[in-house]
């Protein structure tokens, strides 16, 4: 396997932006912060430890919906260039880079993501399983940069010019409100070319009980998940969030159909970012948002593709209708 890293972010990309969102979230009523945060070494840990969870169905029943549909992806897309926004670990990607390979398409992988440690560890891993294969990283936040643009292949500096499948799975594209997802997907429609095409993960509206279980499990991993936001303010902003003072909050709004994650303050109290020369004040039960994860169904998606200039081609649902995966191409 060949590999390529590229970096289309400011080398202070990362710092500057979490002292944009801190400052921001911190300061509005209510308060909120982005999901995204959460993400450090042991953030990341915790989440993979949350997809094991009895309670947490999304990974499972996505990955189950990939093992059924991968080989019908790879005849429908017939992509040369397999490209995933927010690849983390790669880990169910290998369904589709398996299908591909044996429809003799596949020629590279351009896996994007913010954290390069991430991109590093999975292409060790991919290194075995996929001898040959061109690996064009991108270190990326696809909320700003897509990294979409052509992959030069790392075998001699070539170009890569087959279609491409863009994949955004996990639901990810929950953690959008709607006019977020909606900028979202006209800028992905933007960079698709003829021929390539979008393979959308979107969690389905079910049983609340079901939904609710799923982001407040009972071992308490969700939770700690969920705190490890402070901790990240803690680490990297000077802050002395005590983390022990808030507890994890996770609701069902059915007005928006989406599950909201909050943490609230079990005591009035004050903490201090020393970087941003802050200091925020709770007052007791005070609530602050710490993500969003919207709820799908087949027509809202069909619906919103179709707004953004995309035309549903396939849909696919895991036995129990919990997940649903979508394969769309440009209009």
């Amino acid at each position: 396997m060949t590999t390529t890293i590229e970096y289309r972010l400011p080398p202070d990309y990362r710092a500057a932006s979490l002292r944009a969102d801190a400052l921001a979230g911190l300061t509005a009523t209510p308060k909120s912060l982005p999901p995204k945060w959460f993400y450090d070494a042991q953030g990341s840990a915790l989440f993979e430890k949350i997809t094991e969870l009895p309670e947490y169905y999304p990974t499972r029943a996505e990955r189950s919906i990939l093992r059924a549909a991968a080989d019908e992806i790879a005849r429908l897309s017939k992509a040369q260039v397999l490209v995933e926004l927010g690849s983390g670990s790669s880990d169910k990607t290998r369904l589709l880079l398996s299908a591909l390979r044996a429809a003799g398409t596949l020629q590279a992988y351009v896996p994007v993501d913010v954290s390069e440690s991430a991109l590093v560890g999975a292409e060790e891993a991919l290194a075995a399983e996929y001898p040959g294969l061109a690996v064009h990283a991108v270190v990326s936040d696809f909320e700003q940069y897509l990294g979409l643009e052509q992959p030069q292949s790392a075998s001699g500096g070539g170009t890569a010019t087959g279609p491409r499948l863009v994949a955004f799975l996990g639901s990810t594209i929950g953690n959008m409100v709607p006019a977020e997802r909606a900028v979202f997907l006209r800028r992905v429609r933007a960079s698709l070319r003829p021929g390539d095409s979008f393979l959308l993960g979107t969690d389905l509206v079910k049983d609340v009980g079901v939904l609710v279980a799923a982001y407040d499990d009972s071992a308490g991993v969700t939770a700690a998940f969920n705190k490890n936001v402070l901790a990240v303010l803690n680490a990297e902003l000077g802050a002395d969030f005590d983390l022990d003072a808030f507890e994890h909050v996770a609701v069902w709004d059915p007005a928006n159909e989406w599950i909201e994650m909050r943490l609230r303050s079990t005591a009035q109290q004050r903490a201090r970012v020393r970087d941003l020369d802050l200091e925020v004040r709770f007052a007791a039960g005070e609530e602050m948002r710490t993500e969003v994860s919207a709820k799908f169904r087949r027509a809202g998606v069909e619906a919103e593709l179709a707004a953004a200039g995309l035309a549903l081609r396939a849909w696919w649902t895991d036995p129990g209708e919990r997940f649903g995966l979508s394969l769309s191409v440009p209009v």
